[in-house]
């Protein structure tokens, strides 16, 4: 493959992207392609690379008949979809500073001096962060790992919607979860397309960047 087709093959994947709101229901993806899905969207970055993002498969009978009545308007997408992922953001997601920072060190990434550094200065940045500044730092890691999951989805031949309308105050709960904990960011719905859904609109970039 050429750089160029690489290049068209990307670019498409960008602008190619629609915000569906009904799917094939007899497209199922299978937990091994999912896998690879999430595995990808988990190498977005993220704040000192804490990976603060929790991410729910919803894809059993079960599970979308919990999540219908909390996202009561867009019951067409709970219910047609291949899945929907619940994105959360861990609030105590320094607990695993030292499993990322020993990987790190065992795969040559740094040297161990340079690990015990790091967790040493970032232990003194998380005891002093508020639970609402660490709110802030979850919900935009678990805005990044969002856009890179819709992407590698569409990579994989299937279709996203980003769903903000949904009961965030007990959707933790209903699968489990402890709602202190964690946040939801969320809802994104993932299948096969059954139409080619609307193309919207952008602004042009004069209205939304400038040069200084």
């Amino acid at each position: 493959m050429t750089t160029a087709q690489i290049t068209n093959d990307f670019k498409e994947i960008l602008t190619g992207r629609r915000s569906i709101k009904k799917y094939d229901p007899t497209v199922k993806i299978t937990r091994a392609e999912m896998e690879e899905i999430l595995t990808i969207a988990t190498l977005a970055p993220s704040s000192v690379n804490m990976q603060p993002w929790r991410l729910l498969v919803i894809d059993s009978p079960e599970g979308k008949a919990t999540l219908a009545p909390l996202a009561r308007f867009n019951q067409t997408q709970v219910e047609t979809s291949s899945a929907v992922i619940a994105v959360f953001g861990d609030l105590n997601n320094f607990e695993n500073a030292e499993e990322i920072y020993s990987k790190a060190v065992e795969m040559g990434h740094m040297p161990m001096e340079v690990k015990e550094n790091i967790l040493a200065s970032f232990a003194g940045y998380y005891e002093r962060t508020t639970t609402e500044e660490m709110k802030d730092v979850v919900l935009i890691d678990g805005g990044l790992v969002s856009m890179q999951l819709m992407l590698a989805a569409r990579a994989f031949g299937y279709d996203t919607n980003p769903i903000g309308g949904y009961e965030k105050d007990k959707i933790a709960e209903a699968f489990g979860m402890d709602k202190d904990r964690y946040v939801p960011v969320m809802l994104i719905s993932i299948g096969k397309a059954a139409d080619g859904g609307h193309a919207s609109v952008r602004l042009p970039i004069d209205k939304v960047a400038q040069w200084k």
